[in-house]
């Protein structure tokens, strides 16, 4: 009986010692040695197993292969390393819509005399991956667009990526970007699909919207909180759009000024969902030049204004398709005021654009000076402002999530002309359910088209929407 209790005894201790820190380990086995509860026989082996696995610690500790946490966030779901330098989340998105009686904007003439068509589709579906990998500061995304419909809602879209960037953002004041993506030019363009107040962007958006471009960019935001708080956008790019190489050796070169003029910066968001209580407001200035085959640009790349079918448009541009190199240059500027506070958001853009055509077959030629010619110029303008408002801080029996929105946008095509400027009034109500992640939005809007003769054509349009990310 005593053998079996000694030996029971040592067992118990064997692996008390076993479990026990190194550092408790070497206390009581000094403590035991000295009462005689065990032998040095039994000091040796404990000590000799803890020593092994001291060992087996160490080299996991110096493993390369570290276990990866699964999350979820605002951003979908994803993992991420414990030392926070490896992180992935991936996020998938819906917008289901119905409109009546015209899918895309009003363009011209033609649109506003065909016939009327009630129609229910997806208008984008999308999978968004982005995180940082190496350090938190080498950051990257990349989106994927498996619509169902393009963006004029006329033909079927296909799957295509619209984003592939990577930052080098190590320090706020000067961070590097390189890829494809909406290019930092205006915001109601950058501002994302689903964080806008209405179903879609105005009218505005596809005649002066230089939209996604390949290229590099710095940015930076400089004394923050300050009262001359600013951001800063400097970059050049192909020019030739998404999706596509460079039809010559010019660039694009864009340059945008923020100033954060409360020494608070405004997110590229729409709605005052958080509620600032106190204004958060910017003014900024943009521009750009570009020599190419494009006279607009979209999601899906380079394109043209002015071809085909009647439209409000005073000239008439070759198509991408057909034009020489380097036969037209673009320039454009804006100017952009967007505020919130207390349940109101405020946003306001003033675009100038000009177009000189150097001619079909001259291309280049035209503005290297080779064989000097008069190019033809148009001199666009259009202007868009909105506002939204949470109706429940003003009456309480009103429920939070609803909010009311106006907009007024014009278009005028050709500056030197008359009687050709578009117009959009719309009014639209969203409901939230989780924010900007789950939300729907209904809108209607009306448009005007000035003609040379008689009264001004009008179109009335219904959308409804549900726009859901996850």
């Amino acid at each position: 009986m005593w053998l079996q209790r000694g030996i029971f005894s040592g067992s118990l201790i064997f692996f008390l010692f076993s479990s026990l820190p190194a550092f408790a380990g070497d206390v009581l086995t000094e403590v035991l040695r000295e009462k005689g509860v065990i032998s040095k026989e039994d000091w040796d082996r404990i000590e000799a197993d803890r020593k092994k696995k001291a060992a087996g610690y160490g080299e996991k500790k110096k493993s390369k292969d570290v276990p990866a946490i699964p999350f979820w966030s605002k951003k979908g779901f994803g993992f991420a390393t414990e030392d926070g330098n490896w992180r992935t989340s991936m996020q998938w998105r819906f917008q289901g819509r119905f409109t009546y009686p015209e899918r895309a904007d009003e363009e011209g003439t033609a649109s506003f005399s065909d016939n009327s068509e009630a129609t229910f589709e997806l208008r984008r579906v999308r999978m968004k991956i982005g995180g940082h990998g190496y350090k938190p500061w080498i950051k990257y995304y990349f989106e994927i667009d498996l619509q169902t419909t393009s963006d004029s809602g006329e033909s079927a879209g296909s799957t295509r990526v619209l984003d592939w960037r990577i930052d080098l953002a190590k320090y706020k004041s000067f961070t590097i970007r390189v890829g494809q993506w909406k290019i930092n030019y205006n915001r109601e363009r950058v501002d994302s699909s689903g964080r806008q107040q209405f179903v879609e962007r105005s009218i505005v958006t596809r005649v002066f919207t230089i939209d996604r471009q390949v290229g590099v960019m710095l940015n930076g935001r400089l004394f923050p909180g300050k009262l001359y708080d600013v951001r800063y956008f400097v970059g050049v790019f192909t020019g030739s759009g998404r999706g596509e190489a460079n039809d010559d050796d010019n660039m694009m070169y864009m340059a945008r000024l923020q100033w954060n003029m409360f020494g608070r910066d405004l997110k590229f968001s729409q709605s005052d969902l958080k509620y600032h209580k106190q204004p958060t407001a910017s003014l900024a200035f943009g521009g750009y030049t570009n020599i190419g085959k494009c006279t607009r640009w979209s999601s899906s790349g380079c394109g043209s204004l002015g071809v085909g079918a009647p439209t409000s448009l005073g000239a008439t541009f070759t198509s991408d398709a057909t034009a020489a190199d380097s036969q037209f240059r673009v320039d454009g500027m804006v100017e952009e005021f967007a505020m919130k506070w207390r349940g109101v958001s405020i946003q306001h853009e003033f675009h100038w654009k000009q177009i000189k055509d150097a001619g079909a077959g001259v291309g280049l030629n035209g503005f290297t000076g080779t064989a000097p010619v008069m190019p033809s110029k148009t001199n666009l303008m259009g202007s868009y402002s909105q506002v939204g408002y949470f109706p429940h801080y003003l009456v309480p029996i009103i429920p939070k999530s609803l909010e009311m929105a106006f907009r007024y946008a014009f278009v005028d095509p050709n500056v030197s002309a008359g009687d050709d400027t578009l117009r959009e009034f719309t009014g639209a109500l969203n409901w939230f359910f989780a924010g900007h992640r789950n939300k729907i939005t209904v809108d209607v809007s009306h448009f005007t088209l000035d003609v040379p003769t008689g009264p001004a054509l009008t179109e009335q349009r219904v959308r409804l929407q549900w726009d859901v990310s996850f």
